[in-house]
C-alpha cells in the first residue's frame, strides 16, 4: 500500500458485541492508529425468536461488559463506535434494549456522547402495500411476495447499507447504534466516507465482520483493517495469532453461497480477480476487489409465532432398540399419535408429534448409511408441538408412558428407559418462525431508516 495513499484503519474488537472484548486487543487497535471502532451485534444465525420477540440472545452484563470497554476506548481516542444489529435482532426494541445500557454506561463512566439510533424496523402493513405495488421480490427459495405474507409477520426488519451509518457521523455522532444492518455495511462506512475504493471496503468489511474468524486463532478477539483505494490489508489484533492468505480468501465463503459474489445494499461485491498476498507472518494484503452499483434494495427479515411445544427426553441402550432404530421410531410414533387421538379426539386439535434421536440422525434428519455403525446409546427426543402450552402437555402427558416404556416386540417385558427429569415434561413456550427472504426497492438509502440522537449532559465533575 502507498504510503502516501489515505488509508482508514478500522479496529474490529470482535465478532459480535457481547462475546467477551479483551480490552487489550482495543488498546493495541487504538494505538496502530484506528480512524473507528466498529463490529457486529447481531445476526439471524439464532433463529426467528430474537426478533419475534424483540429480545437479545446474549446477557445484559456481556453486552454492558463490553460496550463499557469500547465507550471508554471512543471517548479516549476521540473516534467514532459503530454498532450494527443491536440486540441480535436489530429490531426497534432490541436497538432501544442497548441504548439503555450505552447511557447507563455513560452515567457511570461520566461519559457525554451523542448518540445516533438508526431504526429500521418496518411497519408489516407497510411493507404489505409496497409488495402490493411491485417493490418486493422474492429471493430463493421464496416464490412469492404476496401482501398477505408480509401481514403475517409479528415483525419486520429492513438491512441498512452504510449510509445512514455515514449521515450520522456527519451530523455530529459520536456513537452510532444501529438497528439492523448487513454486517459489512458497519465497517466499510468510514473508509468509504474517507474515500477508500468502493471493492477494497466493501471486502475488507466481509472478511473482518466476524473479528478473529478469518485467522487461524478463530476465537482469539479481533482484527485491525487498512483500507486503501485499490487493496486493504488486514491483521489480527492478538499477539500471536495470525491472518493467512487461506484463512482470508476463505471467508468469501462464511455465510454466503457464492465464494466470489457478495450481494449488498446498492451493488456488488466481486472478488472474482481479487489477490491474497501475506505481507509478513501475520497480515495479508488483498487487491483486485471490485463493487459494481446496482438499483438500491434492502433485504427483509420477517418473524412470526406458531404453536406452542413441550418436550421430553430419555437415554436409551437397549440393543433391541439400537437394532433398528429407524423401525423402532416409526413403530413408536404411530403408537403415540394413535394415543393422542384416541384418549384426547378432537380436543387435541391440529397437533404435531415429533421424535429426534440424537447420536444417530437428529442434526441431519438424513437417512443413516446401512453400513454405519450402530451408537452405544441414543438420546431421544420427544417434542409436541399444539395450539396452546396446555395442549401440548397434555399431549405429552398422555404420551409419556409409552414413550418411556414402549417395547420393540409385544411379547417383550415391559422396559424402562432412562428418563433425566422429573417431571418429564419441559415446557418450551412459543415456536418461532422466518416469514421472509425478500428485498425491497427504495428510492434512496434512506427512505426506510428513522434517526435520532441521544445525549447526556456533561458531567458536572466535567
Amino acid at each position: 500500500m502507498d504510503t502516501k495513499e489515505q488509508v482508514t484503519i478500522v479496529l474490529v474488537p470482535i465478532g459480535a458485541l457481547g462475546l467477551g472484548i479483551d480490552e487489550g486487543d482495543v488498546e493495541r487497535g487504538i494505538a496502530a492508529g484506528a480512524h473507528a471502532i466498529a463490529l457486529d451485534a447481531g445476526s439471524t444465525d439464532s433463529g426467528p425468536a430474537y426478533l419475534a420477540r424483540g429480545v437479545a440472545k446474549y446477557s445484559r452484563a456481556a453486552v454492558k461488559a463490553d460496550l463499557a470497554i469500547l465507550m471508554r476506548a471512543r471517548e479516549k481516542a476521540g473516534i467514532p463506535l459503530l454498532i450494527g444489529s443491536c440486540g441480535t435482532s436489530g429490531c426497534d426494541q432490541s436497538l432501544d434494549w442497548t441504548r439503555d445500557i450505552a447511557l447507563e454506561i455513560a452515567r457511570e463512566h461520566g461519559l457525554a456522547p451523542r448518540i445516533a439510533l438508526l431504526y429500521s424496523e418496518q411497519d408489516p402493513q407497510q411493507i404489505a402495500r409496497s409488495a402490493a405495488e411491485g417493490k418486493v421480490a422474492p429471493l430463493a427459495p421464496m416464490e412469492s411476495a404476496r401482501p398477505e405474507l408480509f401481514r403475517s409477520c409479528e415483525r419486520i426488519v429492513a438491512l441498512m447499507g452504510p449510509e445512514p451509518y455515514a449521515a450520522a457521523i456527519e451530523a455530529g455522532a459520536d456513537i452510532v447504534l444501529g438497528g439492523r444492518t448487513t454486517d459489512t455495511a458497519v465497517l466499510a462506512t468510514v473508509p468509504l466516507m474517507r474515500g477508500a475504493g468502493t471493492g477494497p471496503a466493501w471486502h475488507a468489511g466481509k472478511v473482518a465482520e466476524c473479528g478473529a474468524l478469518c485467522s487461524v486463532r478463530p476465537r482469539e478477539g479481533g482484527v485491525l483493517i487498512r483500507v486503501g483505494r485499490d487493496s486493504f490489508e488486514i491483521e489480527p489484533l492478538r499477539p500471536g495469532n495470525r491472518c493467512t492468505p487461506h484463512t482470508v480468501s476463505a471467508h468469501m465463503l462464511y455465510e454466503n453461497s457464492n465464494p466470489f459474489l457478495l450481494h449488498e445494499p446498492g451493488g456488488m461485491l466481486d472478488v472474482t480477480k481479487a489477490i491474497y498476498t501475506a505481507l509478513d507472518d501475520r497480515s495479508v494484503r488483498v487487491t483486485g476487489s471490485v463493487f459494481t452499483a446496482k438499483p438500491y434494495t434492502m433485504k427483509l427479515e420477517g418473524a412470526s409465532s406458531g404453536g406452542w411445544q413441550t418436550l421430553m427426553l430419555v437415554g436409551i441402550q437397549d440393543r433391541r432398540v439400537l437394532a433398528d432404530i429407524d423401525g423402532f421410531l416409526h413403530k413408536m410414533h404411530e403408537v403415540l399419535a394413535q394415543r393422542v387421538r384416541s384418549a384426547m379426539g378432537d380436543a387435541a386439535g391440529d397437533f404435531h408429534i415429533s421424535l429426534r434421536p440424537y447420536g444417530w440422525n437428529a442434526v441431519s434428519g438424513l437417512k443413516v448409511p446401512a453400513h454405519v455403525a450402530l451408537p452405544p446409546e441414543i438420546g431421544l427426543m420427544f417434542v409436541a408441538t399444539a395450539a396452546t402450552q396446555d395442549l401440548a402437555t397434555q399431549i405429552a402427558k398422555t404420551c409419556n408412558p409409552w414413550f418411556f416404556h414402549l417395547p420393540v416386540d409385544e411379547d417383550q417385558e415391559l422396559p424402562s428407559y432412562g428418563f433425566p427429569f422429573s417431571p418429564a415434561e419441559v415446557e418450551r413456550g412459543q415456536v418461532f418462525e422466518f416469514r421472509l427472504n425478500h428485498v425491497v426497492s427504495v428510492a434512496q438509502p434512506l427512505e426506510l431508516v428513522r434517526t435520532k440522537f441521544v445525549q447526556l449532559e456533561e458531567p458536572a465533575h466535567a
